[in-house]
């Protein structure tokens, strides 16, 4: 099986606080990977430094087999959701997907929609993003994420402020995208999330990464 990501020595200090401490980590093609562990533990940092948000104090990430910060700024082939999504709260859901679309010119109107339709939203609907429920913008968050069919998924607690039938739907959605061989890698404070979901699980705690063994029963 082909490695997606690898991380190899990777530390991280903000001032005199370590905050990651020497991780080592494989991701392997087509697998959901969880990481689990309380807030401040290093998790969404270990994130940012993946997906070239931050960078290494020493070490170096790998994905794709290019190195991050050196052959490439960012990943190619990745979609991302870290903290509360970001977008203008004047326009709709479609609208700022739009825009975002934008950036890379890699698909049309027509995936946007089919993006919003897979995580439960209407694409016609005219209501701005500000009106938007907490859940909705947390769906519009996941659309942004998968709308370009990313190979690697970073998902920072993906499930925030959905309901249960939103949770169900959409563990449905990353479990499709991974039968498509995606590769995923998620933060979760929900026990069952991780045992749906995963493949591999880890702990981070202080910096330390610790592969928790297998997850999904």
């Amino acid at each position: 099986m082909e490695a997606c990501v690898e991380v190899r020595g990777l530390t991280r200090r903000f001032g005199d606080a370590l905050v990651l401490k020497e991780v080592n980590l494989t991701l392997q093609t087509g697998r959901v990977y969880g990481i689990v562990g309380n807030n401040g533990s290093g998790k969404t940092v270990l994130m940012k430094c993946i997906c070239g948000f931050l960078t290494p104090t020493t070490g170096t990430v790998h994905v794709f087999g290019k190195q991050i910060g050196k052959d490439v700024d960012f990943p190619a082939e990745l979609g991302v959701i870290i903290e509360s999504p970001g977008f203008l709260v004047n326009l709709t859901g479609k609208k700022n997907l739009e825009i975002l679309a934008e950036i890379r010119k890699k698909i049309s109107k027509a995936e946007i929609r089919l993006a919003m339709k897979k995580v439960g939203l209407d694409p016609d609907m005219k209501k701005a993003v500000g009106k938007y429920s907490l859940g909705m913008r947390q769906r519009l968050g996941i659309a942004q994420a998968i709308m370009e069919e990313p190979k690697f998924l970073v998902l920072d607690e993906p499930f925030n402020g959905l309901d249960k039938n939103g949770v169900a739907e959409i563990r449905k959605l990353l479990l499709e995208l991974k039968a498509e061989g995606r590769t995923i890698l998620l933060a979760s404070h929900n026990e069952e999330d991780i045992r749906i979901l995963c493949d591999e699980v880890y702990e981070m705690d202080g910096g330390l990464l610790t592969r928790l063994g297998e997850g999904r029963t």
